[in-house]
């Protein structure tokens, strides 16, 4: 269906036509989706993303108490694979019970949630939070500094 929607964008657009393929991506990314970073790299297994997890819930925001943690738990089967660690000034820390501890795998790996498919997503940075060091993936800006530069001095 989203395929279906880029292409008759693509169709109806001259300036789209004409652009790289990086420039489309970079266009799509952040005029459809909104999105102001887009990831590169590939996933080291070190496991460090599935510990030190805060559960951000739509509107209501990050969780906060036990209590909100098992109301989610009924709503969504993926917060039951997550165990309460500890708690901060932003909230509940959590870490994934489907990481192995031996082999820093996780054990439901082909079945994963999007969450964890997704990771890393710019949220993180939103939050003010910064990847964990070694961690295979980055976050790099949709528009170089240069550009923002360039558009700011005009």
């Amino acid at each position: 269906m989203l395929l279906i929607v880029l292409l008759k964008i693509y169709h109806k657009n001259d300036r789209i036509k004409s652009m790289k393929l990086l420039d489309v991506k970079k266009f799509i990314l952040k005029y459809i989706f909104k999105k102001k970073y887009y990831r590169t790299g590939k996933c080291n297994e070190c496991g460090r993303c599935c510990e030190n997890i805060y559960v951000n819930h739509g509107k209501k925001g990050f969780i906060k108490t036990e209590e909100e943690f098992e109301k989610l738990k009924l709503l969504n089967s993926f917060y039951r694979s997550l165990t309460c660690t500890g708690q901060d000034e932003i909230g509940l820390l959590f870490k994934c019970n489907n990481l192995d501890t031996v082999t820093r795998k996780c054990k439901n790996h082909l079945f994963r949630p999007p969450i964890c498919r997704n990771y890393p997503m710019e949220e993180i940075f939103k939050m003010g939070g910064i990847l964990s060091q070694n961690c295979g993936y980055e976050l790099k800006p949709i528009d170089s500094f240069e550009d923002i530069l360039k558009k700011v001095s005009k």
